[in-house]
């Protein structure tokens, strides 16, 4: 808002600008990016249309996630040690979070 301007003015003067402005009732906001996610809860959206071009703004409370990202030669390094299937290589990658722990559990079963 610009201070001292009446609210309706203002909107009026959206309107001759080509500006349409909407605000959004989400319940949350997650970016993904290669190597995190970025979780923006109890967010307030709003969509801006300037002539036919769409943005958005968005602010709430922030966090992010780091991706534990596992590559195929991973994957093949847990076959070769431990005979898994693929299947099962990737699931110990995805609780261990870590190559040798995760070989080490499909080695005890």
């Amino acid at each position: 808002m610009i201070p001292g301007m009446d609210p309706k003015m203002l909107k009026q003067a959206m309107k001759r600008m080509g500006l349409k402005q909407e605000e959004l009732d989400a319940l949350e906001v997650i970016i993904k990016c290669k190597d995190k996610d970025i979780i923006i809860s109890e967010p307030s959206v709003i969509k801006v249309n300037m002539m036919g071009q769409e943005n958005f703004q968005v602010s709430g409370k922030i966090t992010e996630r780091k991706l534990e990202v596992f590559d195929e030669d991973d994957i093949q390094t847990i076959i070769g040690q431990t005979g898994c299937t693929k299947d099962q290589a990737k699931n110990a990658l995805e609780q261990e979070k870590d190559l040798a722990k995760a070989i080490l559990r499909l080695k005890s079963q």
